[in-house]
């Protein structure tokens, strides 16, 4: 064998990250892959107070939900889910969910009779969420259920 036939070369540096260098690439094509948070600025604010829990669902305008949060997931048990505070931290706590998505302002939409109505208005506002309207969506009935009959005697 003559020098000409072999030839040894001795990996370069770059030549030994460029391996690494792939894998990280194709993690990085990975990472990529995930869908973009989608930015939304206003939006509509459903409050449903009840009398025994208070539920905030933040909706982009189309309707698709973004964020939500009730009394009994802010750690509230039992009869205090159905106070005006944990109502409150029910609020503050969807709109800070929402503020991921960069929302500032919305329609509110109240829902109930219950004593968590105007608090949950209370905390959206101290999270920095601008009211634009307040509308009052809760059924009353016209005529109500049909009356018993006479009774016999």
């Amino acid at each position: 064998m003559s020098d000409d036939d072999v030839k040894i070369e001795t990996p370069s540096v770059s030549e030994e990250a460029a391996p690494d260098a792939t894998a990280v690439e194709g993690e990085a094509k990975k990472a990529v892959r995930r869908s973009k948070k989608k930015t939304v600025a206003t939006g509509i604010i459903y409050v449903n107070a009840g009398f025994n829990n208070t539920i905030i669902t933040i909706t982009d305008p189309e309707g698709q939900v973004l964020a939500w949060a009730t009394s009994g997931s802010c750690g509230f048990k039992g009869s205090k889910k159905a106070t005006p505070f944990a109502a409150q931290m029910a609020a503050e706590n969807a709109a800070e969910k929402a503020k991921v998505y960069g929302f500032e302002k919305g329609d509110i939409v109240v829902k109930g009779v219950g004593h968590g109505r105007e608090q949950a208005l209370r905390g959206l506002i101290a999270q920095g969420i601008t009211i634009l309207s307040i509308t009052d969506k809760t059924p009353v009935p016209h005529n109500g259920c049909r009356q018993p009959r006479t009774r016999r005697v």
